[in-house]
């Protein structure tokens, strides 16, 4: 049985973003190991069967430090497992899980490029170092698995060989994310607990509680859009991200739901019941790879709002299944939304558009499908050294 490990910085991001695939790939034959910092998602992924190998030094935060640290606790741990895959995840454990990896003499070493941390449009400083480390941790793996197809193209014109390069594309659980699949009455009642009325069009948000996921600019909207006629009600579902140092604080959600008709729900397990309370998402990033919960929206019959950057693009197609609106520009957004709201066969002409879409571009199956011939391909070509 072959071994393999993913590495992830947090087992969050094991767990509800890579946990039907590393399920996929323990049930194609695969002994399938998690490495990442431990928390409370650990006895799930282990429940499900996927062992568990902490990283106590990986971190979200930028701490060099630390993640020197988790290099050399991932080098440990390769060491020992003597695994025939590594599998990782960017950005840092990306770079760093690709050089402990070679370090350890990992046989076959992959890497998933979830979004290029630069952008063409970044000042030339900071995309001269990250494309330098992209390239210097690119030459230590044996395949690229590109979500964006805007990605590949920066890759190919950085040197990164060819043949190293797939894309990848994203996806989601379809039978999940599917307003059929649930019970007709949770839309009524989602919307009762945010206190919806039936003609209350519901605007929703699904992600960190990050500045950079665009939540100035949407509370911003909110404001604008305050005492619209129909009412415009904003819901947003995520967590805090302590970590993260541009994090939205409690006293920063207090004042923008004073200020807004606007509702946090914080992190939520049942996110398909949130997707069936609302009448259209928004997503106002400044930075994408492949975004989820836009995928994970659409796929619910949702007509999406979001920023004109690369994964938005990839998911929204633009006057048919949403709308793209410029980044960092609240009044856009605000009569992005406007439009929406004061449309119904609008927003049902896009909703049906929406699913359409997500489901011929985002099902996960084709996703775990050419990751496994990924690994099938790269075990030939290089046979595993023998474990003891």
């Amino acid at each position: 049985m072959a071994r393999l490990v993913h590495v992830t910085t947090t087992d969050m991001s094991l767990a509800l973003l890579l946990g039907p695939q590393l399920e996929a790939f323990a049930a194609a034959g695969y002994e399938v190991i998690g490495a990442s910092a431990p928390g409370r998602y650990v006895a799930g992924l282990e429940s499900r069967g996927i062992r568990h190998h902490p990283l106590h030094h990986a971190t979200r935060s930028m701490a060099p430090h630390r993640d020197v640290g988790a290099m050399t606790e991932l080098y440990r741990c390769l060491r020992a497992l003597r695994p025939d895959i590594v599998h990782t995840h960017n950005p840092k454990p990306g770079l760093y899980g690709r050089l402990a990896a070679r370090a350890a003499r990992v046989p076959v070493v992959v890497n998933t490029v979830h979004g290029l941390y630069a952008l063409p449009e970044d000042p030339w400083p900071k995309r001269a170092l990250v494309y330098s480390l992209e390239r210097m941790a690119a030459a230590c793996s044996d395949a690229e698995l590109v979500q964006n197809p805007e990605d590949v193209e920066t890759l190919r014109r950085l040197g990164i060989s060819a043949s190293k390069l797939q894309s990848l594309g994203n996806g989601i659980d379809l039978d999940r994310f599917a307003l059929d699949a649930l019970d007709p009455s949770a839309r009524a009642a989602m919307r009762a607990e945010i206190g919806a009325g039936p003609d209350d069009v519901v605007c929703g948000a699904v992600g960190r509680l990050v500045w950079e996921k665009g939540y100035r600019e949407i509370f911003e909207a909110a404001t604008l859009l305050r005492g619209h006629s129909p009412r415009i009600r904003f819901v947003v579902v995520g967590g805090h991200d302590t970590e993260k140092s541009d994090q939205i604080t409690e006293q920063d959600a207090t004042r923008a739901s004073a200020a807004a008709d606007l509702t946090f729900l914080g992190p939520r397990d049942d996110v398909e019941r949130c997707y069936a309370a609302m009448d259209c998402y928004v997503l106002a990033s400044h930075r994408e790879g492949f975004p989820r919960s836009a995928m994970e929206a659409a796929a619910m019959g949702l007509p999406v709002i979001a920023t004109d950057i690369r994964g938005c693009r990839q998911v929204v197609d633009d006057g048919s299944s949403g709308l793209l609106v410029p980044v960092r520009d609240p009044g856009a957004l605000a009569r992005a939304i406007r439009e929406l709201a004061d449309d119904d066969q609008l927003r049902a002409t896009m909703a049906r558009a929406a699913r359409a879409k997500a489901l011929r571009d985002f099902d996960q199956d084709a996703v775990i499908e050419l990751t496994l011939d990924t690994y099938a391909r790269l075990l030939s070509e290089h046979a595993p050294r023998a474990r003891t």
